[in-house]
């Protein structure tokens, strides 16, 4: 089955913004997150988080602190399930990548683990590159205005949302179940 899904970016979009958060104690979940991600697992969508993570590619943060800040934003999501897969890249952005955001690869890995149907589905995140990825992988678009999102202006998003529960709402609006 070919089904939809919502691909959050995860700092400053689903959480707080910490630069380089390497300290699961500093995890703050934006208001409404968990309502919304769970409102849009009972219209049908797949959650998927993908995330540039170079803090490690730089040596600023190791892959077990990654793993336990991402265990505590999963814990304060809530239920286990509610997210259904992250991807994060890890490199460097000197590094030449088909992962790293703008560049779709993560999200293209995630439509053939998971059947998922790209053309049905969004990206949310609060930077250009996070707008960028979306569209180079055929979903469409919302930028929010929480972490660098209120400062964003060299993207062009589908839609702009004042956080996470609004992109909630813009999504569950224009999405057609039997498009």
């Amino acid at each position: 089955m070919v089904r939809p899904a919502v691909f959050f970016d995860r700092d400053g979009t689903l959480m707080e913004e910490v630069h380089y958060c390497s300290d699961p104690s500093t995890v703050r979940l934006y208001p409404g997150v968990p309502e919304a991600l769970a409102r849009l697992q009972a219209a049908g969508f797949l959650n998927i988080i993908i995330t540039n993570q170079s803090g490690i590619g730089r040596g600023i943060i190791t892959p077990e602190q990654y793993e336990a800040v991402h265990a505590e934003l999963l814990r304060q999501i809530g239920p286990p399930g509610l997210v259904t897969a992250t991807y994060y890249c890890p490199d460097h952005p000197s590094v030449p990548s088909t992962r790293r955001k703008p560049a779709p690869g993560m999200v293209l890995e995630a439509a053939q683990d998971h059947s998922i149907d790209l053309s049905r589905s969004w990206f949310v995140g609060d930077k250009a590159a996070d707008i960028a990825c979306g569209k180079a992988a055929g979903t469409r678009t919302i930028l929010v205005q929480t972490g660098y999102g209120q400062q964003e202006t060299a993207s062009t998003p589908d839609f702009l949302a004042k956080d996470v529960v609004a992109a909630v709402e813009i999504i569950l609006e224009n999405w057609d179940a039997n498009r």
